[in-house]
């Protein structure tokens, strides 16, 4: 079985410098707290990190593009070898201008391949690996370009202070709800502007609707609902860098935990399919899916969730997000897998990273 992806999309650049998937719920979902092999989408690695510090005995990344397995050799490296806060400021999380100096004491400890590649990007070193992506740079031409027509600069530190809820719904409905803010949002994040300068046009082949409506809408959700102080996504997306919120990973009471367990994470630059039929001997307890199966048709789906569940020991976990294709196991597999529909919704009201439509959890029986 081939990845269907593989075939249609470009992989030779970073697309995603950050994992935008709130790894919050990603880890209760999944109870990697108990131990046990977790099978992880790499992206730029910040949530199979992050499955190490919450217990995880043992994590294996995989991705398609060499880019992405380089950013989390990288990261890999500045948690073995730099402390927490030079840890935030190569990253971005944190002002620096010594940052091409963290590097160089990274850099021995990565391979030829991945000393090539950051060699050749000091100019995304300087400014941060978390903003090297073309994810990430779409965000900043929004918050450079784009929301400076809305709003100003106090207004968007007025609602990333946050408040209680009754405070943020007012302030939402009065300050920021403009008309402006709703025409240039769908403009901005439609499903054209989107496919050009931030995900590849493949990654929407299976989604119906209008993108950029059910972005808003829950935007509205992140910026009501949930409180913006504590949302590392949407500081990120509207200042370019976190302010005191983090994501899982990057988090002080996190970083000791996976500078501890760092040598049990291991990358290869394969699909899921490759990598289940080259080891089919493994098995694992948990498998952190990202949104892989938002960009594969209905019988792929099913085909590889089936191959998924015979590679999972009873009581197995399995975490992924939809975006707009909906995906969720199908009846044929129903005597295998629990949906696990209530922890699910839980999580879901839960999760920071506003742009999904659902989070699903199921359970190998």
């Amino acid at each position: 079985m081939r990845s269907e992806v593989a075939a249609r999309a470009d992989f030779s650049q970073i697309r995603y410098a950050q994992c935008w998937e709130d790894a919050d719920i990603l880890v209760e979902a999944l109870r990697v707290d108990r131990g046990g092999v977790c099978l992880s989408i790499s992206s730029a690695g910040d949530n199979a990190l992050a499955l190490l510090g919450a217990g995880a005995k043992h994590v294996i990344a995989l991705d398609l593009n060499p880019a992405q397995l380089a950013c989390l050799a990288l990261r890999v490296a500045a948690y073995q070898e730099l402390s927490h806060p030079e840890l935030l400021a190569l990253i971005g999380s944190r002002p620096s201008k010594d940052r091409a100096t963290l590097y160089r004491r990274c850099r021995p400890l990565l391979d030829a391949d991945n000393r090539a590649f950051w060699d050749a990007h000091g100019n995304e070193i300087d400014a941060g690996i978390g903003g090297a992506g073309k994810f990430e740079r779409y965000f900043r031409l929004f918050c450079d370009r784009v929301l400076p027509l809305v709003h100003r600069r106090q207004t968007v530190e007025r609602l990333l202070q946050g408040g209680d809820q009754a405070t943020r719904e007012r302030f939402y409905e009065s300050d920021w709800n403009t008309w402006r803010w709703r025409l240039l949002f769908k403009l901005f994040f439609s499903r054209f502007v989107m496919g050009r300068m931030g995900r590849d046009p493949s990654f929407f082949r299976y989604v119906e609707g209008s993108v950029a409506a059910h972005i808003l809408k829950h935007t509205r959700y992140a910026l009501t609902t949930l409180d913006p102080a504590d949302n590392p996504y949407l500081h990120w997306i509207l200042t370019g860098t976190h302010g005191e919120a983090l994501p899982y990973a990057l988090r002080e009471t996190q970083f000791e935990a996976i500078r501890d367990r760092i040598d049990q994470v291991e990358w290869h630059l394969l699909s899921i399919e490759a990598y289940l039929a080259q080891y089919p001997e493994m098995r694992f307890d948990a498998f952190n899916l990202s949104d892989i199966f938002e960009y594969m048709s209905e019988e792929n789906y099913e085909a590889l969730l089936t191959r998924l569940v015979d590679a999972a020991n009873p009581g197995a976990r399995l975490a992924y997000w939809n975006m707009l294709a909906p995906r969720k196991c199908p009846p044929g597999l129903a005597d295998r897998i629990h949906s696990l529909d209530e922890l699910g919704r839980d999580l879901y009201a839960r999760d920071k990273a506003f742009f999904y439509r659902d989070f699903i959890v199921e359970e190998r029986r």
